[in-house]
């Protein structure tokens, strides 16, 4: 096992009610930014309970975070924060508004423009604190120091991290879920299963509580995820799907091991370039990643098989063809397509994301950063 260290400083707030919890974590002497999405919070009667909890705080909305948020309309956030003196950010929403916060919540505080933070990797030093209460378990951004945003005009989807930004507390109450749309509980789902395999799906280095954890979410994962397709408004499934989010992503899993995300790289080009989900561009990218590096994933491979899909065979290299498969059947049984011609993109596509690649420097991914610009192309043709 690799050396760590490791500190988790997200307070969870996690069960039916929990909202009203945070009044007592929110400072009552700072203006506090509101932060959410599109407005769906207005219909499913989370931005009442919300309103309620900030009764006596100073504080003003911003709304209009977009599901893949956009530096453009963060920047708006930013200038609200720096001229209203903000002291703290409370995201409502997803993964998309709660990395939308952990931007605007540095580039408050940095003197320039906040995208140097995700193209020259300026240092973030310090940053407002932010409150989240999570209403789409997915990205386990509510108990982590990472944020991605794509700045439209160049087609670029950056990401940073620090645990500067990292919330002070998170609401996590199952029941702010039951009216997602099929697609975001599929979209939800999946993008927690990849998150894990990225830490996972490597090569051994003798950790094995690290392997069961992670093992012990993608089960629940392959289990509980139908279940919360078919009954949305199932309490303790929606309870299960939304824990195995915050906790694909939450920095215990992955200590001490070595980790991927050659998946997600490679994804966020085609949400750059084609505004595909971000679960969608997993989907779709990981099953061939995984027959391309095959021989270097070997063992975790057959792990994966036999512990997670439950797979026994002699012929090893038939358990790993057929582990591939079984996850493709996975992402495909919530919902989700997993070829690029079902999106009808082919190889021009394919050529356009790899010149993004190469252009925002991923040029040696992978746990091995052996996958160059030359394999992903192989990859991503696979995937057509």
């Amino acid at each position: 096992m690799h050396n760590f260290t490791f500190k988790n400083k997200t307070e969870i707030l996690f069960g039916k009610g929990q909202v009203q919890e945070m009044r007592s974590r929110m400072p009552n002497d700072k203006k506090i930014l509101f932060v959410y999405g599109g407005g769906s919070i207005k219909k499913n009667g989370i931005y009442d309970d919300v309103l309620k909890t900030l009764e006596g705080f100073d504080y003003v909305e911003f709304s209009g975070v977009e599901p893949n948020p956009t530096y453009e309309t963060l920047s708006k956030a930013v200038e609200i924060a720096k001229t209203q003196d903000i002291g703290f950010i409370l995201a409502v929403g997803g993964g998309s508004v709660i990395d939308g916060a952990k931007y605007i919540a540095a580039a408050a505080h940095y003197d320039g423009d906040g995208w140097d933070i995700l193209v020259n990797g300026a240092p973030v030093t310090t940053a407002l604190p932010i409150g989240a209460v999570l209403t789409l378990p997915a990205t386990g951004s509510e108990s982590n120091g990472n944020s991605v945003v794509t700045k439209k005009a160049t087609s670029q989807k950056r990401a940073f991290g620090t645990p500067v930004v990292q919330p002070e507390f998170a609401v996590l109450d199952p029941s702010y879920t039951f009216s997602l749309p099929t697609r975001q509980i599929s979209n939800g789902v999946v993008d927690a299963f990849v998150h894990v395999i990225e830490q996972y799906l490597t090569y051994s280095v003798n950790a094995p509580l690290q392997d069961r954890f992670a093992e012990g979410i993608l089960s629940t994962l392959i289990e509980e995820g139908p279940k919360a397709l078919a009954n949305p408004t199932d309490y303790d499934t929606r309870a299960n799907v939304m824990w195995s989010a915050t906790m694909a992503l939450n920095g215990l899993i992955g200590q001490g091991v070595p980790q991927d995300w050659a998946t997600h790289m490679i994804g966020h080009e085609l949400t750059a370039l084609y505004n595909l989900d971000h679960a969608v561009t997993l989907a779709i990218v990981l099953p061939p990643l995984m027959y391309v590096q095959q021989d270097k994933k070997r063992d975790k491979l057959i792990q994966l098989g036999e512990r997670v899909f439950g797979l026994q065979m002699e012929d090893k290299d038939k358990l790993i063809e057929e582990t591939i498969k079984q996850t493709q059947n996975f992402f495909e049984k919530m919902g989700i397509r997993t070829k690029l011609s079902d999106y009808e993109l082919a190889a021009d596509e394919v050529t356009k994301a790899i010149d993004n690649l190469k252009k925002n420097g991923h040029t040696a991914l992978g746990e091995h950063q052996d996958i160059t610009p030359e394999i992903a192309d192989r990859i991503l043709t696979l995937a057509i």
